[in-house]
């Protein structure tokens, strides 16, 4: 009997050393988590939510039910103020939204902020042992110019042009109804191919397009480790895409250059196997392969959903589709049988880029960026503290009465003439990290405006079809349609 109390008093007393350790780690974990707010004075106005997690299911949520900006707007009629503290994606981090805000970070780039993405991103790109995304983002900036800016992509449309063509022809054309959002995604991932690494089998796009899906698909989600998750299914996705898929091209084209059987300049590609650095040191194949990796789902998702609200609002504002296939058929008309599209013919389109700038205001892609503070500073009174995370809000200025009158209202003729006010229609960013792909994407979204609206008008199947951010904001069941071809 003495020994069973004895055992039983031992049993106790390591479960209560168990419950105890376990109760003083989750103490410790919250102390750690709450000091991160409180032990820094005059701090913005938020809450730091639950430890670890913080606000990050709340911030992932709102997205996932069709509201991502609620997240902020939220939190800003909340504490009565547009710079707020809260703990997203494991960290702290301060919102600042608004045109001031927006200005705020995209001036100070490199001097109080630098680019920053969560640990998700760094782990589904891994680049490097030594560098991490940020780092390598910014030597692929040094690399992009080339090929990204307006005079370098000229050559590209009638490229854009041709995939178009091929696209519509094989995959929508004497059908009654398509689901526009996977054939939109499909477009971009062809022409990205085609542009970028000069791949143009239809059969092998589509094979490689599954896996870019789930890598797209993991970006912005919590990064456990664990079966069945997007974050595990987008890791190796990724590595699956760079060994079978890109080192073998990189490998080809390498042996084609060293032939002479291409051009350096032909694609972003061989312009990366020929470029050097200011030590004449060329990039490695691996490096290559994950700067390719970056630029194909950089080039994916946000144009292909750009296409389908596009599609949707057209849909929705019959004599907005009017003026847009006017446009679009005048510069048709102009052509001879066969002949591609053109520079001059891009800039004609004004008012169809007029309706994709509204599109983009109304229906963002991306709901916003985050950076690093790289010192403690000052801004709007409040404490920035070196180390935490910063967050610019694209609905914090889209969505305002104040720079957008009846914001809710879909309205092109909002940028006719000089436009909105700076700092506040930033769908691509600001400043020195503003988006090097954005001429890039408006021309593969006009090209895809330019061969839907001569060949079908069309009406959406499902009314007011809900849209979900996951986090690239798109209409929750691939947006339906109906299509009526053009008589000829």
């Amino acid at each position: 009997m003495e020994q069973y109390y004895h055992n039983n008093n031992l049993y106790l007393n390591l479960l209560f050393l168990f419950i105890s350790t376990i109760f003083l780690s989750i103490s410790a974990i919250f102390y750690k988590h709450r000091s991160q707010y409180y032990n820094h004075p005059n701090l913005p106005p938020g809450r730091p939510g639950i430890p670890y997690l913080g606000e990050t299911l709340d911030y992932l949520s709102t997205g996932w039910t069709g509201r991502p900006e609620k997240f902020v707007t939220d939190r800003i009629r909340r504490f009565s103020s547009s710079v707020f503290k809260t703990h997203i994606i494991g960290k702290p981090t301060v919102v600042l939204a608004g045109a001031e805000g927006n200005k705020f970070l995209f001036t100070n780039e490199n001097k109080l902020v630098v680019v920053w993405w969560p640990d998700s991103v760094n782990k589904i790109f891994p680049f490097s042992e030594t560098t991490s995304v940020s780092e390598e983002s910014r030597r692929l900036r040094k690399v992009l110019p080339q090929f990204m800016k307006p005079e370098a992509l000229q050559r590209y449309v009638g490229v854009m042009d041709e995939v178009a063509r091929r696209h519509f022809d094989s995959l929508w054309e004497d059908r009654d109804e398509v689901e526009v959002l996977p054939l939109a995604k499909k477009y971009t991932f062809w022409v990205a191919c085609r542009v970028f690494v000069s791949l143009d089998d239809p059969a092998q796009i589509a094979e490689l397009g599954v896996p870019f899906d789930d890598v797209a698909a993991g970006i912005f989600t919590l990064p456990y480790d664990l079966p069945g998750t997007p974050f595990r299914r987008a890791v190796r996705s990724s590595k699956f895409i760079r060994e079978e898929y890109l080192m073998g091209i990189i490998g080809r084209r390498k042996a084609e250059l060293a032939a002479a059987e291409m051009k350096t300049h032909q694609d972003i590609l061989s312009y990366m196997l020929t470029a050097t650095d200011d030590g004449g040191k060329r990039m490695s194949e691996r490096d290559i392969a994950d700067k390719i990796l970056g630029l194909l789902v950089g080039g994916h998702d946000t144009a292909a959903a750009t296409c389908t609200f596009i599609v949707k609002f057209l849909s929705e504002f019959p004599d907005v589709y009017d003026r847009v296939y006017e446009e679009q058929m005048e510069i048709a008309r102009s052509k001879s049988a066969g002949e591609v599209l053109n520079w001059e013919d891009i800039k004609k389109m004004k008012y169809s880029w007029n309706v994709a700038c509204e599109v983009l205001r109304l229906t963002p892609p991306v709901q916003g960026s985050f950076r690093e503070a790289t010192t403690d500073f000052i801004f709007n009174g409040f404490s920035i503290p070196k180390g935490w995370k910063l967050y610019w809000s694209v609905a914090s200025t889209h969505q305002n009465e104040k720079h957008f009158p009846k914001p809710e209202k879909f309205d092109p003729s909002r940028f006719e003439g000089s436009g909105p006010d700076p700092y506040t229609f930033v769908p691509f960013g600001g400043g020195p990290k503003m988006c090097p792909g954005q001429e890039y994407a408006r021309l593969e979204i006009l090209v895809f405006v330019h061969n839907l609206v001569k060949r079908f008008k069309f009406e959406t199947l499902i009314p007011d079809e809900k849209m979900i951010a996951n986090p690239v904001a798109v209409p929750a069941n691939g947006l339906p349609v109906r299509l009526f071809p053009h008589k000829a």
